[in-house]
């Protein structure tokens, strides 16, 4: 396998460009291909850093935990908090101290 000029690889009788390359990657992420193995990753330091950058951005993306509404008794604290704030300064319950619907 030789370099023919940037971005191009000889590969047997197919030459795989870059181009070639990150059109195929999508799927080659989807399959979880064993990208360690490809060719054209072990020649070309600019899809290799490429692949690298996704890996991570990929990984930090699971990390990311799932936005859940607090719970109804988080609700019911905040409502109360209000309802006393706004009794200590003699003020008349407004909308807020009001259950949002459903509740």
């Amino acid at each position: 396998m030789t370099k023919t000029r940037l971005g191009e690889l000889t590969l047997g009788k197919t030459m795989m460009t870059c181009a070639d390359f990150q059109e195929r990657l999508p799927e080659l992420f989807e399959t979880k291909a064993d990208l360690s193995a490809n060719e054209h990753l072990k020649t070309c330091e600019n899809c290799a850093a490429l692949v690298r950058d996704l890996e991570y951005i990929a990984q930090q993306a699971k990390l990311l935990l799932p936005i859940h509404d607090p719970s109804p008794v988080v609700w019911e604290n905040i409502r109360t908090a209000i309802r006393n704030e706004q009794a200590s300064k003699g003020e008349p319950p407004g909308p807020s101290a009001r259950p949002p619907a459903g509740s």
